[in-house]
């Protein structure tokens, strides 16, 4: 048994790098199980059934049940919502001196009127944490649009990246009031990479739910051929 998921989880191992979504391996595990099941009871050696190349077996089969494989593309998604994120991040950083003056001018506030801090931080932080989001998605949306599920992509990312901005800008501003938000270049480094950790979890995170198959194989059984 011990030797039979060993080989099942090599064999799921080369079916993620290989692009099989999660259903189709579910359905090709099951089928391998049971042949190596029955190859072990009547006297063989599952490894050798295999042919000693698990990973090599395990895309061989998949071609053969004809599984849909979709690339996951992490690291190039990735770069391209990072790129997109600090594009926009400079775009409204520069409309944002633009706008502020008038702003101030159009919106003149009197000194009797406290400005709660939940709200000042809310502005200060949300409105640099949407513009983020906008240039990732739109960067991802538009660069990558060749790639399969890219949309549905895009669409988690508006949802998550957003999600891990509200997560990480406590911590972020913990860690500035630890340092008595200082602004020497060690702790703005740290500060803008808890940031991009952050994009790029949510990212990474967006693509993988964007790629689980809900479909299931054909009810065919997948017959297992001795290397």
């Amino acid at each position: 048994m011990d030797t039979i998921d060993g080989l099942l989880g090599e064999a799921d191992q080369a079916w993620r790098g290989y692009g099989v979504g999660s259903a189709d391996r579910a359905a090709l595990a099951a089928d391998l199980r049971l042949d190596l099941r029955a190859a072990a009871a009547d006297g063989g050696d599952p490894v050798q059934l295999l042919g000693g190349d698990v990973a090599g077996f395990a895309r061989r089969l998949a071609d053969e049940a004809g599984v849909r494989r979709v690339r996951s593309d992490y690291s190039r998604i990735l770069g391209t919502a990072l790129i997109g994120a600090m594009l926009g991040a400079v775009l409204g950083y520069g409309l944002l001196m633009a706008i502020y003056p008038v702003f101030v001018n159009l919106v003149d506030i009197p000194r009797s009127i406290e400005v709660p801090i939940q709200l000042a931080v809310a502005v200060y932080y949300g409105v640099p944490g949407a513009v983020v989001t906008v240039g990732a998605v739109i960067a991802v949306r538009t660069r990558l649009r060749e790639l399969p599920r890219i949309r549905r992509t895009a669409r988690m990312m508006t949802v998550l990246v957003p999600a891990a901005g509200i997560i990480i800008t406590p911590i972020t501003v913990g860690f500035a009031w630890s340092t008595g938000y200082s602004t020497a270049p060690p702790v703005v480094v740290a500060e803008i990479a808890m940031v991009l950790a952050a994009l790029a979890g949510a990212t990474v995170l967006a693509r993988r739910l964007s790629l689980r198959e809900h479909r299931v194989v054909s009810d065919a059984p997948h017959t297992v051929k001795p290397a």
